[in-house]
């Protein structure tokens, strides 16, 4: 065969597999309108980049929409790692009305509006220039859209969230989480992770500081990129901007202390690390309800370092199963009851005595003596939480027999509630899965019990926001607040939303609508203003 031939060949072979790849990625495509971006697409311009401060779950979810929506994204998170505090949410995340629930649920909304109580009521006469019906449709918007985060989170990114259960303070079963060994956030965030890795537009880049935002004009009411140190070198990047940047929880004694010195003593779920609302105050962001801190009732006391600040929290979901709070063997509080109440009850009782070394300590922690207990029914309901709390000796089994007195005897009188023979005096209504009846046959039934505290969990207050996810700013004395161009905010940063309380799964269901909200407003932003 002559060479002019083999060449000739060569080509044809070369240009027939050029079309069939194209052509099967047209129909691939087309068919599957979920996949992600073609590794070999071009990257973006940079003047089509969004910058995302923050990759927690609120952090992750803009910057998928954004890619989705044409944009290039670049995800800044100063830790070393991603994730923040959503990875480690442990209950769930709420929606209404899903593929997943049993029954119809249309409370989710008015459930919402009493937690948020009287800072939403009484919005209208607040000093702060951000009233009830700015407050309302954040609201309206958080719970008319929970139900596409589900679907979102199910079909897009592949997370199981088939459990349901309820927690305190709502009036319906709408929390979800998966049937397997992973927690809810890890599961979303990890499965939000592994989509964004795929995309070339996306680059992820920890250990960076943020510092300062980038403005233009004199007025500093258009943000046009971000100042941030990274190994001890100063960076710019161009872009719109979304703050994820979450709350304060965890600055005990910097925000925390200024904002709600009563609570600094308090021990957190929330590593210690500063706030950064100073960042988007020193731009002239409205922050609202910013001494409303969500006081979680269930924090776990580690026997073998009782004192640690910082403590893994005893999900919700432990009493929505069927767990019961103890106070020298007796229950003494709907455990169903809204965060906000049960941890009031727990800390109007005495706090353990401080040992005399700890009161030399001026960042003592302050705690109570409250006991979790889950029978082998609940236990089972929870089991995949269960293994991991007893793997870390959170958690331990016991036999009935093995219990004091008072603790059986509450049992005893437990049961008979669930069984509905008698009524409950505390007022709890639902007992998830608790199986225990109360009889002799008990005593060689094991059950699941730990030590727990409140703890801060959650800060409410933020920067005021619109149902865009625009960060707003006052305009001249006495007017609305104006959005800021180039600049939008998400997850725990904002404020506004939750009010008084925030109910629980409602966290990582603000991270994803709010999220995705501001990933397709600054996606559009960015394609608009580049032509």
């Amino acid at each position: 065969m002559d060479v002019g031939m083999t060449k000739r060949h060569l080509l044809f072979i070369i240009l027939v597999t050029a079309i069939t790849v194209f052509l099967y990625h047209q129909h691939y495509l087309s068919n599957n309108t979920e996949s992600p971006k073609l590794s070999g697409m071009a990257p973006n311009t940079p003047s089509q980049t969004v910058v995302v401060v923050g990759a927690g779950l609120a952090g992750l979810s803009a910057s998928y929409t954004a890619l989705r929506a044409g944009a290039a994204v670049r995800l800044l998170e100063r830790a070393e790692k991603p994730g923040g505090n959503s990875i480690k949410a442990s209950s769930g995340i709420n929606g209404a009305p899903t593929r997943f629930q049993k029954g119809t649920d249309t409370t989710f909304y008015s459930d919402t509006v009493r937690s948020a109580g009287s800072r939403l009521a009484n919005a209208d006469s607040s000093p702060a220039n951000f009233k009830r019906g700015e407050r309302e449709s954040l609201i309206s918007k958080l719970t008319g859209s929970s139900a596409s985060a589900v679907d979102f989170l199910v079909d897009q990114i592949g997370v199981d969230l088939s459990v349901v259960a309820q927690l305190g303070g709502h009036s319906f079963p709408r929390t979800h989480r998966g049937g397997g060994k992973l927690p809810p956030g890890a599961a979303i965030v990890t499965g939000l992770l592994d989509k964004l890795k795929q995309d070339p537009n996306f680059e992820l880049r920890t250990g960076c500081e943020v510092k300062k935002l980038l403005t233009a004009g004199g007025d500093q009411q258009k943000v046009t990129g971000v100042e941030y140190i990274q190994e001890g070198a100063s960076h710019t990047l161009d872009g719109a901007v979304i703050f994820t940047t979450g709350g304060f929880a965890g600055d005990t004694w910097g925000m925390l202390k200024h904002y709600r010195p009563d609570l600094a003593g308090l021990p957190s779920t929330n590593d210690a690390r500063p706030g950064t609302h100073n960042m988007l105050k020193d731009l002239g962001a409205q922050l609202v309800d910013m001494d409303s801190v969500q006081i979680h009732p269930t924090g776990f006391i580690m026997p073998s370092d009782p004192n640690a600040r910082v403590k893994f929290l005893a999900a919700e979901m432990l009493r929505g199963e069927g767990g019961i709070l103890l106070h020298k063997g007796k229950r003494f509080v709907n455990e169903m009851d809204t965060r906000e109440h049960v941890s009031n009850v727990i800390m109007s009782l005495p706090p353990t005595p401080i040992s005399q070394s700890d009161k030399d300590d001026a960042e003592a922690v302050t705690q109570w003596d409250i006991q979790l207990l889950l029978d082998p029914g609940a236990c089972d309901a929870a089991a995949s939480h269960i293994s991991f709390y007893l793997w870390k000796g959170l958690l331990t089994k016991k036999k009935v027999k093995d219990l004091d007195e008072a603790t059986r005897q509450t049992i005893r009188e437990y049961s008979e509630v669930v069984q509905g023979k008698r009524n409950d005096e505390l007022g709890r209504t639902t007992f998830g899965f608790w199986k225990l009846t109360g009889t002799a046959e008990d005593e060689e039934q094991e059950v699941c019990v730990g030590q727990v505290t409140p703890i801060t969990h959650f800060t409410m207050g933020g920067a005021a926001i619109n149902d865009k996810a625009q960060i707003l700013v006052a305009g001249t004395p006495g007017n609305e607040l104006k959005p800021v161009e180039g600049l939008w905010a998400a997850g725990e940063i904002t404020g506004g939303l939750h009010g008084d309380n925030r109910l629980g799964g409602s966290s990582l269901l603000e991270c994803v609508v709010f999220g995705r909200t501001a990933g397709q407003e600054a996606a559009a932003y960015v394609s608009k203003t580049k032509e």
